[in-house]
């Protein structure tokens, strides 16, 4: 139950946050409440006359409602009806006269939707919990004519028989909004109240009044009597075995908590019924569920049923361990806002800094927890990581990875628009450690499925979080991807060097330490024949480019079979610089004399070693190619050799 307590601590102490926040994707909503897409909105007056309609826009859809325990997780062929806000079925008492289709499990009775809804609403308007809005809005629908007056506003569509109309049949401009914009068919469509009683300066929106929303729950939790002791706070509530859904996303149907089984009867042999098995209260349960979803929604990692979130049950925002540095230093920023970097260690710099603001918000001690849960199936959610720990173990952590798994990246980019209105990418250098989901793509490629990535980043969360070793497999896989650079595109092999180098030096911690810079007093022999592929790449390179010629290089060609055999490999590629050295002319002799130093570092026995090489030619290979395309060459003579000066 440690989750449950974790986030129910959090729901309490953001209270503040309940409701809408501007640029928020989910609202934190306040208990004995969900969240509907409404199509259309009423307005009414204080004493239940209709005024107007309208068409809610797709953006502005999300609506707070109230709701019970049976109608949030609406089910089956006789869904429970909201006790304020819903379908037509519910709300209409003319629905049917005008061609409405109810639900099956109602098809005996069409009415009985819109008299049970009456009811439902009928009883909190008679509490001692009433208020004024849902009195009107009771007033209202006794009325009988909800789908009458939206026909004569133009929101609802009838056909030549008076009936609500199919969107194939329905004589519309496809250039005009209307109903079938929103939702098909039309007689699904959800009605949300808008209440205009005086004073003008009252809240009007049924679901932004937070009045509204006390009122709901204390007549909800004060309507029923059976309570129970609730296993995660000690105290006797009101107890459910019907919990929240939506977690992930509105309209998900997986749940954390399911208590259905009375057939099978699982807990048999321990417990007498589902209640002892699980006791949690409903405001506990509900605050908890909230939380998360809310949580998940503002500042979690979310892909294919998988959603990872950290978080400090102070309820600081915190940073994410699923972020690379740009997500980490500019995820809320609009992509024009995203400032331009001159050199990738600027954005380590700042993420370093980042980090000791959040340890300074946060504290030492403060709890933070991080938590990941996945959808197996379209009913079931499972918890498959949760850590709490403290502020500062978190955050040292997550620096440490940053720092021991870092390289010089530059796939990401934004995209902006030129001059003349053509959309151009500009890349983000960075030096820091990848996401886990770009090192699933690094190693399995872009169109890697969805359940090979959800392993791939549920296998490395412990390697950031608990700092555990990277997988040896998974380091070799993005080894071998970024060996074949012939069989990748340009951006795409870029992407899978740098973090391939990333992830061998994270590898290799504590036995070796590897520079992002050349080290050209390393011995190695993986670590010269990376470097004499990075001269044969870059000579090639130059001499075609020189000569206006773009074509592959030898060592790119030969990549893939340099990496499993050098010795015979190099001689290949080396043989084949003659008629490029012969072009460079007085330039050749900084590669030939550069070759001959690298040659000369080699061991004998390494030398003629045919041995597959391990990862850290990469790193050499990439260092060797940066130091020299960012030399400025100068012309030699015969008897000179160039400068070595940057």
């Amino acid at each position: 139950m440690n989750w449950i307590q974790s986030l129910y601590e959090t729901y309490e102490n953001c209270n503040s946050s309940i409701g809408y926040v501007s640029g928020a994707p989910r609202p934190l909503l306040p208990i004995c409440h969900i969240t509907v897409k409404a199509h259309i909105e009423v307005v009414i007056d204080g004493n239940g006359n209709f005024r107007r309609a309208r068409i809610v826009d797709k953006d502005e859809a999300t609506t707070i409602i109230p709701a019970t325990e049976s109608s949030a997780g609406k089910a089956g062929s006789r869904p429970k009806s909201h006790p304020l806000s819903d379908k037509l079925q519910y709300l209409a008492g003319d629905f049917t006269a005008y061609g409405g289709v109810v639900n099956s499990g109602f098809a005996k009775d069409p009415a009985e939707p819109f008299h049970e809804y009456v009811a439902l609403l009928t009883a909190w308007c008679q509490s001692e919990y009433a208020h004024p809005k849902a009195c009107a809005v009771l007033a209202y629908v006794q009325k009988k004519t909800l789908v009458r007056d939206l026909v004569a506003q133009g929101i609802l569509l009838l056909d030549d028989d008076g009936k609500l109309v199919s969107k194939e049949n329905a004589n519309r401009d496809r250039n005009t909004k209307d109903i079938f914009s929103v939702v098909n068919p039309q007689y699904q469509a959800v009605v949300r109240w808008v209440v205009e009683p005086p004073p003008a300066s009252d809240e009007h929106r049924t679901w932004m009044d937070n009045t509204l929303w006390d009122s709901w729950t204390n007549y909800y939790l004060n309507s029923r009597e059976a309570t129970g002791l609730c296993l995660v706070t000690g105290e006797e509530q009101l107890l459910t075995n019907n919990h929240p859904k939506y977690i992930l996303r509105e309209g998900d149907g997986a749940k954390l908590i399911s208590a259905n089984d009375t057939s099978g009867f699982t807990f048999r042999g321990r417990f007498l019924n589902d209640e002892q098995a699980c006791g949690v209260g409903l405001e506990t349960s509900q605050k908890a569920h909230y939380a998360l979803a809310w949580l998940i929604s503002r500042q979690g990692y979310q892909r294919e049923k998988l959603a990872i979130v950290a978080w400090a049950t102070s309820g600081v925002s915190v940073i994410q361990p699923t972020d690379d540095p740009i997500d980490a230093l500019f995820g809320d920023l609009p992509i024009e806002k995203i400032p331009q970097a001159d050199t990738g260690q600027t954005v380590a710099i700042r993420l370093k800094k980042k980090i000791a603001g959040y340890r300074q918000e946060i504290g030492d001690t403060t709890g933070l927890v991080v938590m990941a849960v996945d959808s197996a199936t379209p009913g079931r959610l499972a918890i498959v990581y949760y850590r709490r720990l403290s502020g500062f173990a978190f955050l040292v952590r997550i620096e440490r990875w940053h720092e021991s798994c870092s390289w010089k990246h530059t796939y990401r980019y934004v995209e902006e628009k030129d001059e003349k209105g053509k959309t151009k990418r500009r890349y983000i250098p960075f030096v820091g450690a990848p996401s886990p989901s770009a090192i699933a793509e690094a190693a399995y490629g872009t169109r890697l499925d969805a359940k090979l990535r959800k392993a791939t980043i549920k296998r490395l969360l412990p390697c950031i979080v608990d700092e555990q070793p990277i997988p040896h497999d998974l380091v070799e896989s993005v080894v071998r991807r970024a060996s074949n650079r012939a069989g990748l595109g340009h951006w795409e092999w870029e992407k899978a060097l740098s973090i391939a180098c990333a992830l061998f030096r994270k590898f290799k911690e504590g036995k070796e330490n590897y520079d992002m810079t050349l080290d050209e007093t390393r011995t190695s022999r993986d670590y010269l024949y990376g470097r004499l592929l990075a001269i044969a790449d870059v000579l090639e390179e130059r001499a075609l480019s020189e000569a206006e010629k773009n074509r592959p290089t030898s060592a790119t060609r030969y990549m893939q079979r340099f990496s499993q055999r050098p010795f015979q490999t190099w001689k290949q590629i080396h043989d084949s610089l003659t008629p490029y050295l012969m072009r460079l002319g007085n330039k050749a002799y900084y590669y030939k004399n550069l070759i001959a130093e690298v040659k000369g570092l080699f061991d004998p026995d390494d030398y003629v070693d045919n041995r597959p090489l391990t990862g850290e030619y990469l790193l050499a290979y990439y260092c060797q190619r940066q130091k020299m395309w960012a030399k400025k060459e100068k012309p030699a003579t015969d008897e000179e050799e160039p400068s070595d000066e940057n």
